[in-house]
């Protein structure tokens, strides 16, 4: 009997370009479908939240799958990690709705996105860090990041330019806080446009490094233009951390 499966998933991306499905390409759902598709004896579909991009990490991703096999939930989790690489882990497995969809019903992300700015390159999370080479002012990209927050048009901080949908999006929490040489932004939002949490990052550092007034990032928001906001930061210090429903 066929059954709609709720998945939390952790992954590191270093290796994987990205999650969504590329022939000849390693991705995390490409991955996902071909150990449930040796599991099931056909092809399944794996539906993500989101679309992390190259390079970048989950702790809990969440996707769903409808599968019709014996297995309890528990079996179909050890299962799957049995036969994924290292780099990715189910969580969890739990039966859900038939018209769950772990996109469409998503309300809310959480993204962690980790800077190390201390004197000794990091070693060991070198992998989950972004490294820079300056001591950013937090006060000043607080200031920027308030700006930034509530319902705006994101546009300028869009990474598709041919984008056809709606650049609206609300981002309710900017949170900035140092933690020993490692500073820590975590976004919370309804739901985030392509490379927009690491165009954001970048453009906060711009501030931070004096390049910008804070202010300026009003000017930013407002242009709805790609070329007028920072750089895309770099992919290994972003981290999904939660999906709401």
């Amino acid at each position: 009997m066929k059954q709609n499966y709720k998945m939390t998933i952790a992954y590191d991306g270093t290796r994987f370009f990205g999650w969504e499905h590329q022939p000849d390409r390693d991705t995390i759902q490409g991955k996902l479908e071909s150990v449930l598709e040796r599991l099931q004896g056909y092809a399944v579909e794996v539906i993500g939240a989101g679309r992390t991009d190259a390079g970048v990490h989950a702790r809990a991703m969440v996707a769903n799958a409808v599968l019709d096999v014996k297995l309890s939930p528990e079996e179909i989790r050890d299962y799957m990690n049995r036969y994924l690489p290292d780099a990715i882990a189910v969580r969890e497995v739990k039966p859900c709705a038939e018209r769950f969809h772990a996109r469409y019903k998503a309300i809310g992300k959480t993204y962690r996105y980790t800077c190390f700015d201390g004197p000794v390159k990091p070693v060991f999370d070198r992998r989950y860090v972004t490294v820079l080479d300056f001591r950013p002012d937090l006060d000043r990209m607080r200031q920027a990041a308030a700006y930034l927050q509530g319902r705006h048009d994101f546009a300028s901080f869009c990474g598709n330019p041919r984008m056809k949908k709606s650049t609206v999006r609300e981002v309710d929490t900017i949170g900035i806080a140092r933690n020993k040489d490692r500073i820590i932004f975590t976004f919370h939002g309804t739901g985030f446009l392509q490379n927009m949490v690491r165009i954001l990052v970048g453009t906060l550092l711009e501030v931070g490094r004096g390049r910008w007034e804070p202010e300026q990032v009003i000017d930013i928001l407002e242009a709805k233009d790609r070329k007028q906001a920072g750089p895309t930061a770099p992919p290994e210090g972003l981290c999904l951390m939660k999906v709401d429903y």
